[in-house]
């Protein structure tokens, strides 16, 4: 949408930068996090108390006590109250009130106030019918102020007519939100066409609006990305900032043998540029489209993004709105929603702990918020303003200058090169958004285990490259903490891990040009190191023996102290057993994955465990002799980096691990 003049001042123009937009598709599944029936937000005795963080109370979900998820979920998705017309069209029945303080649909007035010079919003909607449209905001703590009243009548159902209001963002740093409310007249409907949140085209970093380029890479998941590049194909608005889709096909099934491919691309033209090397994970993948959007040089920005994400393309287009207002180039994530619950958010944004260096949640914003069940109206946690550390590549906006400045991911193959990136970039000066309203529906993971993966060494020997690369100091909570990992592997008989962990530390060990040279065959090696353990041999089921007895999980009801007793028992249990169930004809009972915990394996020696895709079975075994050598070990490795943690992590911070160049080389010998 082409800026638009301001009335008042006819030289300043606006651009519209949030267009208020609904699910065309999957709309029963999404739409609370569009628009919602309206009902009286009721805030808990916490967040209405200033001193809830010191009494310990802290905010909660918001909801009343008693008001559950009624509060705001029953009329959410009830077809009485409004119906969505198209994209940008909503149309509220008689007599009835809609809210639009909704993920997608708030405008997070505070990132916009203390990341960019803008200073005033302005709302505008096209409307057609009878009623009312009610503009609101919010603070930090999540109270709720009603801004202006907008009539909303036209005398002719045919007729429809432009509003419009300035809303200052005065009292906006710590956090808060503007959105509309829209009721309709008791006899008439009312629909709003077009809404939209514009600024100041003045206040724009850039000179003028820019460009980007997305980067997917993909490794046999054909359909999935297909299907993300036609998402891109059929939105005009994001196509018109688009330069071209980088897509980096890393398999041996092809996205470019997909039915209907070719006339994706033939749709897309040039806007599509497909390409093939070997797998090199995804700090590879991504790190191609990063080079290849710097090697053309023609777009501001490159997005990477998921292949098997479901976006918003709207999300797209706010977070390259976004980092074009930003006083300071900066890289703008989006959140991630469970793809198989869609309205439940994962994680918007996350943290690095620098005394454990451990990443997760942002403090006050626990993982798998359901914005059905606790609708954003009624959650004062997410109101108020957040500063992340990193945002994960499922979605992520980086300004192609940064890139040149600070280089592409590490090549680690995969996990961790997002949180490195994150910390180097803000290393360098540059500081990740992680904006509320810009969000990708991704699969969770509960059906995922690193421990009884391959990806169990890339978490470990990652994780440790940025320790050394970003923690100061070492302490003993590290070495307790992976000591703590193997001995939780030894619980639950998952030994092929501990020799990951090993190969891992080994690796991490041996430098970091060790780590470069191995980086072409890192994934055959550790696949082929997993090889060999029971816990690591599929079987199916009903080629096992049939076990001994059945599994009944152990129901207990202990307080954090017995928590803390029962993993020192069993922790210590494991370490000086003598059990063996190398020889078991029998596996003792079978495990589902859900109960596979380390508490479940006490007094077992032998089990069938479900894999944690539910397709298959792995004969779990205990071997206290094995693990003990392993254990003993490892721990000599542990100390050997902990020893030397000044010498390593000085090779490792002068070494140019993601520079251009190296990564040319790379490229070059991964071409197929």
């Amino acid at each position: 949408m082409s800026p638009m003049p301001n009335a008042k001042n006819p030289q300043e123009q606006w651009e519209v930068v949030n267009r208020v937009v609904y699910p065309v598709k999957d709309r029963d599944l999404t739409m609370p996090l569009y628009a919602v029936e309206w009902t009286r937000p009721r805030l808990t005795e916490a967040a209405l108390d200033p001193l809830a963080h010191v009494r310990g109370k802290g905010p909660g979900n918001g909801l009343a006590s008693g008001d559950g998820a009624d509060a705001g979920v029953r009329q959410t998705i009830s077809r009485d109250v409004f119906t969505v017309d198209g994209r940008t069209s909503i149309t509220v029945k008689p007599g009835k009130r809609i809210s639009l303080c909704t993920f997608f649909n708030a405008f997070p007035a505070s990132y916009w106030r203390r990341w960019t010079a803008v200073r005033t919003v302005r709302f505008t909607a096209t409307v057609r019918g009878e009623g009312t449209v009610t503009l609101h905001k919010s603070n930090a703590r999540g109270f709720i102020a009603p801004v202006k009243d907008l009539p909303a009548s036209t005398p002719a159902a045919a007729q429809s007519h432009t509003i419009s209001y300035d809303m200052p963002l005065k009292g906006m740093l710590d956090g808060g939100y503007f959105w509309f409310d829209a009721t309709a007249g008791d006899d008439r409907p009312l629909t709003i066409i077009d809404a939209a949140w514009s600024v100041p085209v003045s206040a724009r970093r850039t000179h003028e609006a820019s460009t980007l380029s997305i980067a997917i890479t993909t490794f046999n998941r054909p359909s999935y990305c297909h299907n993300q590049l036609k998402a891109i194909a059929g939105e005009p608005a994001l196509r018109e900032r688009l330069d071209t889709v980088y897509c980096t096909d890393q398999g041996t099934d092809l996205v470019r043998d997909q039915p209907g491919f070719q006339d994706t691309a033939a749709d897309m033209g040039g806007q599509l540029t497909y390409l093939r090397q070997r797998n090199l994970g995804g700090s590879g993948g991504f790190s191609r489209g990063m080079f290849e959007t710097v090697r053309a040089n023609r777009s501001d920005y490159v997005l990477l993004l998921d292949d098997d994400a479901i976006s918003e393309p709207e999300s797209i287009l706010r977070a390259l709105n976004f980092a074009d207002y930003t006083k300071k180039p900066t890289l703008v994530g989006g959140g991630m929603f469970h793809l198989d619950n869609r309205t439940v958010m994962f994680t918007l944004g996350e943290h690095w702990n620098p005394v454990t260096n451990m990443h997760g949640p942002v403090i006050g914003r626990p993982y798998n918020h359901d914005f059905a069940q606790q609708p954003l109206a009624e959650s004062p946690n997410w109101h108020q303003r957040i500063e992340t550390d990193y945002n994960a590549w499922w979605m992520c906006l980086i300004p192609t200058e940064v890139v040149r400045e600070i280089g592409l991911a590490m090549p680690v193959f995969i996990k961790h090169d997002d949180i490195e990136y994150g910390l180097r970039a803000r290393r360098h000066g540059f500081r990740t958004v992680s904006l509320p309203g810009v969000a990708v529906w991704h699969q969770a993971w509960h059906d995922k285990d690193p421990l009884r993966t391959w990806e169990e060494y890339f978490v470990l020997r990652n994780r440790w490259i940025q320790g050394v690369l970003y923690c100061d100091k070492p302490n003993w909570h590290f070495m307790r903490e992976m000591v703590a990992g193997d001995v939780n592997a030894g619980c639950k008989l998952t030994y092929s891990a501990i020799a990951l962990r090993h190969k891992a530390m080994v690796d991490l060990l041996a430098g970091p040009q060790h780590i470069v040279d191995t980086f072409p065959t890192i994934i055959a090696d550790v696949r082929k190191a997993r090889e060999g353990f029971p816990d690591s041999t599929v079987i199916d089921v009903d080629a096992a023996p049939i076990p001994e007895r059945l599994f009944i999980p152990k129901q207990r009801h202990l307080g954090r102290r017995g928590i803390s007793l029962l993993l020192l028992r069993t922790y210590l249990g494991t370490l000086l057993g003598r059990g063996n169930g190398m020889k078991s004809t029998r596996p003792q009972v079978m495990v589902p994955y859900k109960d596979a915990f380390w508490t479940t394996f006490k007094g077992i020696d032998s089990a069938l465990v479900t894999t944690p895709d539910g397709d298959g079975v792995e004969w779990f075994r205990r071997d206290s002799r094995l693990y003990r050598r392993m254990i003993r070990g490892n721990a000599r490795l542990y100390m050997k980096l902990y020893r030397n943690w000044g010498k390593i992590a000085k090779a490792y911070r002068r070494y140019d691990f993601a520079s251009i160049g190296r990564w040319e080389r790379i490229f070059r010998d991964a071409e197929v």
